[in-house]
């Protein structure tokens, strides 16, 4: 047999067909889903929509960017604002709080641990957490997206997995050089940290980008703070599927031949693609991040 030419068994081929229906079975829903999204309203209700589009239009897409019910642009505003800002934020927080409890100088490093631990599984509920907002003021305020997640010990857990495993030699050279434990934070650990970072950083982000929850509890009456999610969320609450699609039966048309069960296709497409575009230049420091993190306990 010729050099270079890979000899299947029976395993391999199993193995192929196995993930082979893996990928077909994560990736036809997307697929659907953006085929409907692009498919004419009206010919979708006839069903028989897979991963191609029928009847291709722009219409349910025009629909979600001029229908006034849908506040597109300010949702997307608070949107990335919230994920920007929230992320950037609770990376720091997480890191500075996993940095400080590595710290083997540190007397009070087991007592914090155990603390924030503990609240990983405790919780005062959803009324006592209501209350506390609005007490803090936070109701209808933009900052009730970001202060409540300034720290989540799952990802401080895995930050300090990954600086314990960082030399301590390193951080030991730096003192002598004169450099103080800022300074070594920002210049030594943080640099060395970019793959857990970039790992945190997508955990962060996919949660504040698809968070609707915290929309529906804390806005209050300022609608101004209403999430893309929280619109979807609104579409997909107050279409009634079967009304409109009988109405169609009928013969009587909704506004601009628009179905919900298309509508929520297409939404779902806007929501879903901005994470799509940030994803494959993070996805390298997945294995790279998790994985190093995983050296110590």
């Amino acid at each position: 047999m010729k050099k270079g030419i890979k000899k299947f068994n029976g395993f391999d081929i199993f193995i192929y067909i196995v993930m082979l229906i893996v990928v077909v079975a994560t990736l036809y829903p997307f697929l659907n889903v953006l085929a409907v999204s692009f498919n004419d309203s009206l010919d979708t209700v006839k069903g028989g929509i897979y991963i191609l589009p029928r009847k291709f239009t722009l219409e349910n897409y025009k629909y979600i960017f001029t229908d006034p019910g849908i506040n597109l642009p300010q949702a997307t505003f608070v949107s990335v604002a919230r994920t920007v800002i929230g992320t950037l934020t609770s990376v720091i927080c997480s890191c500075m709080l996993a940095y400080t409890i590595t710290r083997q100088d540190y007397v009070l490093r087991k007592f914090v641990t155990g603390v924030f631990v503990v609240s990983m599984y405790v919780s005062g509920g959803l009324i006592p957490v209501y209350l506390l907002m609005r007490n803090l003021g936070l109701i209808g305020s933009f900052w009730v997206y970001i202060l409540p997640g300034l720290v989540s010990f799952y990802n401080v857990i895995i930050i300090r997995s990954f600086m314990d495993a960082i030399p301590p030699s390193l951080q030991e050279s730096a003192h002598i050089d004169g450099a103080n434990d800022f300074q070594i934070f920002m210049k030594i650990i943080m640099p060395l940290s970019v793959p857990v970072i970039a790992v945190i950083s997508l955990y962060v982000a996919v949660g504040q980008w698809g968070s609707w929850m915290d929309t529906f509890l804390y806005k209050g009456n300022n609608d101004s703070m209403n999430t893309l999610q929280f619109e979807l969320m609104k579409v997909m609450d107050n279409s009634n599927v079967s009304a409109n699609t009988q109405k169609i039966l009928n013969g009587q048309n909704t506004a601009n031949n628009i179905t919900p069960q298309s509508v929520q296709m297409a939404v779902t497409m806007v929501v879903t693609f901005p994470i799509l575009c940030v994803y494959p230049f993070i996805q390298k420091y997945f294995v790279k991040g998790v994985t190093l993190g995983a050296v110590k306990g």
